[in-house]
């Protein structure tokens, strides 16, 4: 290869190469490290197009009851294992008719398209009631979850359908651990 055709290739790879390493970094912002989920803005941005096509979606949140306790108690590790297995336990509920997100600290979003084609609202509380295996030792974990259908809202929007979400998983708080509150 002549010197000049490399020369002229030179720059057409490095733009290549930094294209890629941008497009590595904006992914790996969008991903929360400790699970592997979308941060809020990688899955608003999912959610807003389910939302687009979906008009029968339901959106919900997940925070888990006494997270603080857990980490108090069992040490950081631990908290992070109960984490990663309520990231786990929300994106297989989800499958592939929607997307999870963790908001931050113990707080988690997703929303489905196609409500009946998960195993229910039911089933999703009691999987994230299972304990979590830590150091061979079973860690109690409870969540509390609130859940909208986006036909239940006079406005179908990802912020109304949050909004109403955060009222039930409120409502499922008030009455107790291990609760939630299916619309």
């Amino acid at each position: 290869m002549e010197l000049t055709a490399i020369a002229a290739a030179l720059p057409a790879l490095g733009w290549a190469l930094h294209g890629s390493l941008l497009a590595r970094r904006l992914s790996t912002a969008r991903r929360d490290p400790l699970t592997g989920l979308h941060t809020r803005a990688g899955w608003t941005t999912h959610a807003e197009r389910i939302i687009a096509r979906s008009p029968h979606a339901m959106a919900l949140l997940v925070d888990l009851d006494d997270f603080k306790a857990i980490n108090d108690t069992h040490g950081h590790a631990a908290g992070d294992a109960v984490i990663a297995a309520t990231a786990s336990r929300l994106a297989a509920w989800c499958g592939q008719h929607g997307t999870a997100a963790r908001l931050g600290g113990d707080e988690f979003a997703a929303i489905v398209a196609d409500p009946a084609a998960t195993s229910g609202p039911r089933t999703l509380t009691k999987a994230l009631h299972h304990p979590v295996i830590h150091d061979d030792r079973l860690i109690p974990v409870s969540a509390s979850v609130g859940f909208c259908h986006l036909t239940d809202l006079p406005v179908r929007t990802l912020t109304e359908a949050l909004a109403a979400a955060d009222a039930a998983m409120y409502a499922a708080k008030g009455h107790g651990r291990r609760n939630s509150t299916p619309r």
